[in-house]
């Protein structure tokens, strides 16, 4: 026994080392959320079913699907090649989900396989005549609340890559899922789908919170605000862009930009300091620059002087 977990750890290392050669750049996004649990207090724990599937490759990347939203039960009924868990294409596309690839369960039936669900969810968008009810993703909150409430297990049943789901298998579950895609081209791989329903069964059971953000900045009051435009405004008159016997609606507008801004009491403080260095670079530059012997009347102005622009 212990020989053959250790042959297993071997072929399933030297696949990844084959993978990552194979490979032309990683194919992983790294970061993440912490669980708040693997599962929720009241929830089962759910399966993920995959009937009859043919490629290795995609059970492998069902089970590394499953286990990056927090789940490791995976059941494969009837696989075409029996020894699906131990093959190549499986070992390399799960990367990293070996464990939930090693603990599937492998049965012959759906029965077999599913036997201790309550609730069985068909993934299909053709609904059969006396068949279970057609639901979207929409609905899976509300499945997970009754599930809870009735301390049933849910199971997710996936048809084979080529044909889907068959109708006695669709008539044994108990409701149909299904994922709207283009109408164009409908057709999601295997994977994929078990992707798209790991996440929205665990976004869902709100399994998931996201990473505390910086803490919120203290809000400007009025009276900051206030004393921020008093200050700009003195700032505009000495530049010469505020005429202050003809102000036209330049201080009510920037009083509303402000407004909008839902500035904090940090950015008052910059721009305050913004106008107070414009200011006293003014004075120093006043205070530089030579009397003029000649001044021209206030009335006329040079070909080369430039009016200062006047607030609109």
């Amino acid at each position: 026994m212990v020989g053959a977990e250790t042959r297993q750890c071997r072929l399933e290392e030297d696949v990844r080392v084959d993978v990552k050669e194979r490979m032309t750049k990683r194919d992983s996004i790294e970061g993440g959320v912490e669980p708040a649990g693997l599962t929720p207090a009241g929830h089962e724990a759910p399966l993920f079913v995959l009937m009859h599937t043919s490629h290795p490759g995609n059970v492998g990347a069902a089970a590394r699907a499953i286990k990056t939203m927090g789940f490791t039960h995976l059941a494969l009924v009837a696989p075409r090649h029996a020894d699906v868990r131990e093959q190549p294409d499986a070992l390399a596309f799960a990367s990293g989900a070996g464990d939930v690839l090693r603990a599937a369960r492998q049965a012959d039936t759906l029965t077999q396989a599913a036997g201790d669900c309550g609730v069985l969810v068909a993934l299909s968008s053709r609904v059969r005549d006396f068949g279970p009810p057609l639901h979207g993703p929409d609905w899976l909150p509300e499945l997970a609340q009754q599930a809870a409430e009735q301390g049933r297990r849910v199971g997710f049943v996936f048809g084979s890559e080529r044909y889907g789901l068959d109708n006695d298998t669709v008539y044994r579950c108990n409701a149909l899922l299904s994922l709207p895609a283009d109408s164009e081209y409908a057709s999601l791989n295997l994977a994929q789908a078990v992707q798209i329903v790991a996440w929205e069964w665990r976004r869902a059971l709100g399994a998931f919170r996201l990473p505390p953000g910086p803490p919120p900045e203290v809000a400007a009051t009025q009276a900051e605000l206030q004393g921020l435009l008093d200050h700009a405004e003195q700032a505009l008159i000495a530049l010469g862009y505020l005429d202050p016997d003809a102000p036209k609606k330049l201080m009510p507008r920037l009083s509303r930009l402000a407004a909008r801004a839902a500035l904090t009491r940090q950015e008052v403080h910059i721009l305050r300091g913004i106008c107070k260095m414009g200011l006293e670079r003014l004075v120093d530059a006043h205070a530089a620059s030579p009397p003029s012997c000649n001044p021209a009347p206030a009335t006329q102005s040079t070909g080369s002087a430039r009016a200062p622009r006047k607030a609109v």
